[in-house]
């Protein structure tokens, strides 16, 4: 019989589709594609009457035939469970497997009736098993001993080059995927709304592991709820309703254990949440990753697929990146929110004080045109009219002067009730804060601010907020005079008993027929101006016995100085 062989297969044939095996990872195939010009070679070689490669399958611990020659087409896609058949045990047992004659051996699985001698050998990948090579013969006797240890080093050359495949394959994923992550970062940083964030990350999560739906759960501490922000699949955002207790779910020892965690049986899980969503959509596994911002948990991102999965390595490692970048994607959209909120807060306590600032001037200018009046009223000495309508009117009139010499006192005090607010507090603090308060904003506006850290703790005695208002005003102003972003400097001098602060941007400067005129209210060179700011700062410097005053400005940037006397 292995003469008979030799005559049908000569050596050389047998080290050709070596050759021509090993040749294969230097070619642009797919997986596929080689696995089959793998077969036909060894189909050539061994005359055989069918052939076949089959791949285990981790999630089902099955083998699936990926490809085949000359079986029955109901062998296409056929899933053996692992060990049933010759196929099953060299797959189970990582070794070749001779059969000359099929009704003889009790591992034998019929799949074509015609095959009467069959042989197999492992194929590996990292010294794991991960499949089988399986060559059939319509005549009992076929193979031999020799075959075998041929098809063994054609099943090795096989699994080498196959394993360089799917090397290259894998690296091309990670670098895809590493692409994709590098760009998703580039998005979410730039996006402010906190729904837009959301919506990002399931989707990317959605396109990066291949999933049937991703879903995002904010948690709220004060309730201990998980509440559904986002949903999505490969359609776009879903409409869904949806809050748990995290401890009636695997998403709460995802969420309190700071772990990832998983199932491959979620309709034999007792599972409290997409209940109905789950047996609608047949999902069966489950990847739950947490949220977590500097040790406080967020939320949690979960994956769904519609069959058994293992979720590996590499895919949970692709997930905890999503969920870092959504982590701290979030984290600045809640602090842009809150600048926001506080800008416009301080934007209205700009117009309030501006009000008050008014209302005292008019009010001073009042009382005394309004004191003339009453004197004069005084001196007409008309108590005696006889006239009682007149002597009526006369009271009101008087009446009303004492009351609106009232209202500009009220008026006027109320303007020095900001006295109150006064205390000593150190400057460093006050640079320090301003700065927190305006660095998403510079973020956003490409503006890069250097400050002098003061290491001392120098007193002043302000009210804290009025500085800060001042110092906001200058930074922000200067935000508005750099639309293409630059360089915001503060400079800290202490001299003669006093704290100079400078305030440089690199804008374009002040023109030259305003600068003499910048303090006086309502004076403005942009469209959206109030021509406010300038004039309330100054006041608020000078009501603490410091100044505002402008340094220098030109085509290389304005300076501006704000003094304030130190307390010992």
């Amino acid at each position: 019989m292995h003469e008979s062989n030799a005559v049908k297969r000569p050596e050389g044939r047998a080290i050709d589709a070596l050759y021509r095996i090993s040749t294969l990872s230097g070619k642009s195939l797919n997986s596929v594609r080689a696995l089959e010009e793998i077969l036909d070679e060894v189909m050539q070689v061994f005359s055989a009457n069918s052939a076949s490669i089959s791949l285990l399958n981790e999630n089902s611990d099955t083998l699936l035939i990926e490809v085949q020659r000359g079986l029955p087409d109901k062998s296409r896609g056929f899933q053996l469970p692992v060990g049933v058949g010759i196929t099953g045990w060299v797959a189970a047992h990582g070794q070749p497997l001779l059969c000359p004659d099929v009704s003889r051996e009790e591992k034998y699985f019929q799949l074509d009736e015609r095959v009467r001698a069959e042989m197999a050998a492992p194929l590996t990948e990292g010294g794991r098993t991960v499949g089988a090579l399986n060559v059939d013969s319509c005549t009992v006797g076929s193979f031999d001993e020799e075959d075998l240890r041929l098809l063994v080093l054609i099943a090795n050359e096989a699994s080498r080059v196959l394993e360089n495949m799917w090397m290259i394959q894998q690296l091309r994923k990670k670098a895809d995927q590493l692409q994709s992550l590098v760009l998703l970062s580039q998005d979410i940083s730039g996006t402010r709304k906190f729904d837009e964030v959301l919506n990002t990350i399931c989707r990317e999560g959605l396109l990066l592991l291949g999933c049937r739906l991703s879903a995002f759960f904010l948690y709220d501490e004060k309730s201990d709820l998980l509440h559904l922000q986002c949903l999505q699949d490969t359609q776009g955002p879903r409409d869904y309703q949806e809050q748990l207790k995290p401890g009636d779910s695997l998403l709460g020892s995802a969420l309190r254990g700071h772990r990832q965690v998983q199932t491959r049986d979620l309709l034999r899980t007792e599972e409290h949440h997409f209940i109905d969503l789950i047996r609608s959509e047949s999902l069966q596994s489950m990847l739950v990753t947490p949220v977590i911002f500097e040790d406080v948990p967020i939320g949690i991102i979960t994956h769904y697929i519609d069959r058994p999965h293992r979720f590996h390595d590499d895919e949970r490692m692709i997930a905890r990146a999503l969920a870092d970048l959504g982590a701290i994607a979030i984290e600045n959209a809640r602090l842009y929110g809150r600048v926001f909120a506080s800008e416009e807060s301080m934007r209205k306590s700009e117009r309030l004080t501006t009000l008050g600032t008014l209302a005292a001037e008019i009010a001073h200018e009042i009382r005394n045109p309004l004191m003339v009046v009453r004197l004069l009223f005084d001196s007409l000495r008309l108590e005696g009219v006889e006239d009682e309508n007149k002597s009526k009117d006369l009271s009101v009139i008087r009446e009303k002067l004492n009351h609106l010499e009232q209202i500009a006192g009220r008026i006027l005090e109320f303007g020095k009730s900001r006295e109150s607010f006064r205390k000593a507090v150190k400057l460093r603090e006050i640079l320090e804060d301003a700065a927190v308060l305006v660095r998403l904003k510079l973020e956003q506006s490409r503006i890069n601010l250097s400050w002098d850290k003061l290491s001392g703790d120098e007193l002043v005695f302000v009210d804290k907020g009025q500085i800060q208002q001042v110092l906001l005003n200058l930074m922000l102003n200067a935000v508005e005079v750099m639309p293409d972003g630059g360089d915001l400097s503060i400079g800290t001098e202490l001299k003669d008993g006093r704290a100079n602060i400078y305030v440089k941007d690199q804008g374009g400067g002040i023109p030259e027929n305003l600068r003499d005129r910048i303090f006086e209210s309502f004076l403005t060179g942009r469209k959206d101006g109030t021509g406010l700011g300038l004039t309330i700062s100054k006041r608020i410097m000078r009501a603490h016995d410091g100044d505002l005053e402008l340094v220098e400005s030109g085509n290389g940037g304005t300076t501006f100085c704000i003094s304030l006397p130190l307390t010992a």
